[in-house]
């Protein structure tokens, strides 16, 4: 039977050398990530996982978290990662709409999540950062060699949730050929080989550091070293080690601030990546200028895996996301009429090519909406196409907010600041922040005598949002500007707080 992504994975697997190497703990090679996730793969069809089923997973990054992910593409699931900073009650939205057979959190979170899954029929065991856990229990006891779910290319691998300024979240459904082929390109557009060890010091719940750094070495026999998180002195530590490092703009950032960075530092690097929110024209100036290296930045979504990428030999333009990558078609069109605009016009960017999502989880008439007659899809980003055809992303046509590479979306945010006792309303939006790129910053505007402040709002959300959601300044006002119609005219606030972070 052929099993659309992973037959491929197997292919590029070259047995012994190494996958994953662990910050002091050891080197998994490829043989061992495929003996494991055939006994992962062989638990979950033990516990009831069939082809198609939904296997949701918030847990920590580890080596065994990625090869469950494996497991999930041999035994024909989808696999559906969540942020690891969702609550409760953000799980119980998820679980509910995608209905998955399986969810594996860990342990310490197993009796909360029960509560939720169990009446919906989901069965909930646990996996560790440590590679404990129920999960890897009943692993133990199945054989390697699993046989693998047969899946085509326009079978779901993967659901990621991504939400709307409006509306429910929704669950992007990504098929076996979107990944393989995304990958693929990838691969060979940025010359990665089996020589390449990359720095991996993203989260696996995000296209970037699940898609783009796993498959891509994956499919190239590369190996990586996989840091529970970005820290400047052990990535430095690192780089005489590895050759590639993918990132976010805050981590360039970081590293900027530390001393160690210079050109020595850097000398066995053959290429340092960014993208997830917008890299400053200044930081990739000031690390080309430490370095030597021209940071190559792309542009991807969460729907269509990755579309654009500056070039690995030409002008890395700063501000600018690249080329369309092969075999993708990007167009900008006017947001009002459709008609496509011609070079240096800014309009709304569509997108068409194989690694364009099949649409999304149960909402056909959402899916519908965002696709033209003609097949693109219509990203809700702003930009421009230049006379020598690189991509720049010149805003948003929603009011997304990036901050530190994650989508936060105002509505949700405005939502909950809005529940708190003596606020009127409130507007969310992102300002320019040295470190996360934007800076999640909430305006609002409190009830005549309410006794309320920056730090009561912010308590009042630790438990409502995740983390990186919650506003890393509140700020308040008498009344929000609005135009004729009532709409909060938030490019006015933008203007308004465009400094905020960089105040005393």
């Amino acid at each position: 039977m052929s099993n659309h992504l992973f037959d491929a994975i197997r292919s590029a697997a070259p047995g012994h050398a190494p996958f994953i190497r662990i910050d002091s703990t050891g080197t998994l090679t490829y043989d061992d990530a495929l003996a494991l996730s055939g006994r992962i793969a062989g638990a979950m069809d033990t516990l009831g996982v069939r082809p198609g089923d939904r296997v949701a997973v918030q847990v920590e990054k580890s080596a065994e978290a990625l090869i469950l992910y494996l497991a999930c593409l041999r035994s024909g699931a989808v696999y559906l990662p969540l942020n690891t900073a969702y609550t409760l009650a953000e799980l119980d939205y998820f679980i509910g709409d995608a209905e998955p057979r399986l969810v594996v959190v860990a342990s310490n979170a197993r009796g909360g999540v029960e509560e939720i899954a169990k009446p919906r029929g989901a069965i909930v065991e646990t996996l560790d950062a440590d590679g404990s856990g129920s999960l890897l229990d009943l692993a133990r006891d199945e054989p390697a060699d699993f046989v693998d779910a047969s899946r085509s290319a326009d079978d779901l691998a993967a659901i990621l949730y991504t939400s709307g300024t409006t509306g429910r979240s929704k669950g992007a459904m990504l098929t076996h050929g979107n990944l393989l082929s995304n990958a693929l390109t990838l691969r060979d557009y940025w010359r990665v080989t089996a020589d390449d060890r990359l720095i991996h010091a993203l989260p696996i719940f995000h296209t970037h550091g699940l898609f783009v750094a796993t498959n891509v070495t994956l499919l190239a026999g590369a190996s990586m070293f996989l840091l529970s998180k970005f820290d400047a002195d052990e990535v430095i530590s690192l780089m005489p080690q590895a050759t590639m490092l993918m990132g976010v703009p805050t981590f360039y950032v970081r590293l900027l601030q530390s001393a160690r960075l210079d050109r020595e530092a850097v000398a066995n690097i053959r290429l340092f990546i960014s993208g997830s929110a917008p890299l400053l024209a200044e930081t990739h100036a000031e690390f080309q200028a430490r370095t030597g290296h021209a940071i190559l930045e792309r542009y991807g979504m969460t729907e269509t895996n990755m579309n654009t990428s500056n070039p690995y030999d030409g002008n890395r333009l700063a501000g600018t996301v690249g080329f369309p990558l092969p075999g993708v078609t990007v167009r900008v069109t006017d947001p009002a009429t459709g008609l496509l605009l011609p070079a240096e016009e800014t309009g709304m960017i569509e997108i068409k090519g194989p690694n364009v999502f099949k649409g999304y989880w149960r909402m056909p008439e959402k899916t519908a909406a965002e696709f033209t007659a003609d097949g693109f899809f219509i990203s809700g980003d702003l930009g421009k196409i230049d006379r020598d055809g690189y991509v720049h992303i010149v805003g948003r046509g929603k009011d997304l907010v990036i901050s530190g590479g994650y989508n936060i979306y105002p509505k949700e945010v405005e939502g909950e600041i809005d529940r708190i006792e003596g606020v009127v309303e409130s507007a969310v939006i992102g300002v320019p922040h040295p470190d996360f790129g934007e800076g999640v910053t909430a305006v609002v505007v409190r009830k005549p005598g309410a006794v309320l402040d920056e730090k009561a709002i912010v308590s009042a959300l630790q438990d409502r949002l995740a983390r990186y959601k919650q506003p890393k300044r509140i700020v308040f006002t008498e009344d929000l500007p609005r135009n004729t119609m009532g709409k909060v005219q938030k490019n006015i606030l933008r203007q308004q707080y465009a400094d905020l972070y960089a105040r005393p």
